[in-house]
């Protein structure tokens, strides 16, 4: 099922093109034009809207921004519509619309559905959406982890769902290793540490405070400092309040008030008011005699021991000991010893975990051979019907003796530690198993299996990739290709034949192709031709349908540099009918 197919894109102030729209269609277009045209803009555009890096030299001199916006119809329910809608976007009677902006300072905006949106987003869709193709794709197949996730695609749930399974072990490997060294290498340093805590814990247990002992302590200290002012204070008050039994004559507060309270209850009855304040003066008669008594009991209960003093001081020695090295306070230095009891078990307990860890890095080594074994033999089944429908492929791109095949080995660890077990041997792992793989091409018979990158040239590379490309698109398809350059260094048949591939491949999926080969255009459905005007820039006029007569003098200037000879003419027709002829 087709996700998406990009209708239409307008570009503005991006590199030559001031201002132009790119009309495109469901089966196979070809972008054509003379170099330096702008052909290539359209692929730079495309890979903006798909969240590419935004290079502010592309925005067109004298302009303060470029801006590309795209529509892509997609049905409801497709993954694309839904993670757009999820973020927020609106689809337009079934079209996402995407907009990139890249401004001359560097800034770059992105807006899906009409909702802004992380450039991220833009990226994540990409995936779903197009898949594309030019001169840095070809150098990124060079790379053998590239080949491996390629063959790894193509593998689908074979590979994805022991490389899942193995990936989860490999973390958890990595942090049972990193904590098992961490033991290790820092044992001297916890034992040191334990060392400490446990002298710290025995002087804390040797004095053992209670909590808010030390203000108790300091309150005390400060009686028993004062012991002779606070009896002297309490009888002279007492005094006061009570009378002194040895001056009969004195006047004392009790006396007082008693003669007051007194009075106030002879003339009581006569008026409410002075009846209360008599109530109020009982009340302080009682409260005086209430005062007086606990006077009397605290001067007899005052202890002005020397002895208990020292001993006082003493134990509050003890403590500031310990609030000096553990905490401000009692308090704080009980909640230090809680503490550091709890991470003295944690200490005391490394032996025992590193036991624990041990084993479980041991069962975890063993699951790890075992998963990376299930991925090799995929891989390897994988890698032979991939590299027979590559092979198959390059027959039909005018290479028929080409033999593609892959190398799936692995490195020899450097010891069992450092190693998992496949094959029965021990080799180094990563997070993706312990297979290298490369793709070799052997392009003629007789010739050895090379890497691509040093046995292919420039053409074969195109038309490996190109293979590639259409062998996926029978298991994992995408709704656009685009291609860029292709076609470089081929010519002759082999044009012809990568020109009848896309056109087999455009049945399936939409494929845009920046070309200058008339080989490869003739095959397409529709034909655009992107040119310049007098002042260099290329205008919305500047990217035109061709059809009919205006095609085939393209297809002419391109295979003859002359759009009105005869003979690139009659080719050119000659190229056109072939291509319908496949059709």
């Amino acid at each position: 099922m087709v996700w998406g197919v990009l209708e239409e894109m307008r570009i503005r102030s991006l590199g030559v093109i001031d201002d132009a729209v790119v009309e495109l269609s469901p089966g196979f277009t070809a972008v054509t034009g003379e170099t330096g045209a702008g052909k290539t803009m359209v692929v730079t555009s495309l890979g903006l809207l798909l969240g590419g890096r935004a290079d502010p030299a592309l925005v067109r001199i004298g302009a303060a921004s470029a801006v590309v916006e795209g529509r892509i119809s997609m049905p409801p329910g497709a993954p694309a519509a839904v993670r757009a809608e999820e973020a927020g976007a609106e689809l337009d009677e079934g079209a996402l619309l995407v907009t990139r902006m890249v401004s001359a300072e560097g800034r770059s905006r992105a807006h899906l559905g009409g909702r802004s949106v992380p450039v991220g987003l833009l990226a994540e869709l990409a995936d779903e959406l197009v898949a594309v193709h030019g001169q840095t794709d070809q150098q990124g197949l060079l790379k053998p982890a590239r080949q491996r996730g390629a063959l790894d695609r193509y593998a689908g749930e074979a590979v994805s769902g022991p490389l899942a399974a193995y990936t989860g072990v490999y973390r958890r490997l990595r942090a049972v290793t990193a904590e098992l060294d961490e033991i290790t290498t820092r044992a001297r340093e916890r034992a040191q540490e334990a060392d400490l805590l446990r002298f710290g814990l025995a002087e804390v247990e040797a004095v053992a405070p209670r909590a808010g002992e030390d203000v108790e302590l300091a309150a005390e200290a400060e009686r028993l400092g004062h012991a002779e002012a606070l009896a002297s204070a309490a009888a002279l008050a007492h005094a006061a309040l009570a009378g002194n039994p040895e001056d009969p004559e004195s006047v004392d507060a009790t006396t007082l008030v008693g003669g007051a309270g007194r009075a106030l209850e002879a003339v009581r009855a006569h008026d409410p008011a002075l009846a209360a304040l008599a109530d109020r003066t009982g009340e302080l008669s009682i409260l005086l005699a209430d005062v007086a008594q606990e006077l009397a009991g605290y001067a007899d209960n005052l202890d002005a021991d020397p002895l208990r003093l020292a001993a006082v001081e003493e134990r509050r020695a003890a403590l500031t000991q310990l609030t000096r090295k553990y905490g401000e306070s009692v308090s704080a230095v009980l909640a230090w010893a809680e503490e550091s009891a709890a991470r003295l078990g944690e200490l005391d307990g490394d032996d025992e975990r590193t036991g624990e860890l041990t084993a479980e890095r041991d069962r975890l080594r063993d699951e790890l051979s075992v998963l990376a074994q299930r991925l090799t033999d995929a891989r390897t089944e994988a890698a032979d019907r991939f590299a027979g429908a590559v092979t198959a492929e390059l027959a039909s791109l005018a290479m028929p003796h080409a033999r593609v095949s892959f190398d799936i080995r692995q490195t020899e660890a450097a010891d069992e530690e450092s190693g998992v077990e496949v094959g029965g041997r021990w080799v180094a792992y990563g997070p993706a198993g312990a297979d290298e793989v490369e793709l070799l091409l052997a392009p003629h018979p007789g010739a050895p299996p090379r890497p691509i990158a040093k046995g292919a040239s420039g053409g074969e590379l195109s038309r490996v990739m190109l293979a590639v490309e259409v062998v996926f698109a029978g298991v994992d398809p995408v709704p656009t290709y685009l291609f860029d350059e292709v076609d470089a260094g081929v010519g002759g048949k082999a044009a012809v034949e990568i020109g009848r591939r896309l056109a087999k491949l455009a049945r399936t999926a939409q494929v845009v192709v920046v070309t200058h080969l008339p080989q490869v255009a003739a095959f397409a459905d529709r034909q655009l031709l992107v040119e310049k005007t007098n002042d260099g820039s290329v205008t919305r006029s500047g990217v035109t349908v061709l059809e009919g007569e205006e095609r085939v003098r393209e297809l002419s200037r391109m295979l003859a540099g002359q759009e009105d000879s005869e003979t690139a003419r009659a080719h050119a027709e000659e190229l056109l009918a072939t291509a319908r002829a496949d059709a």
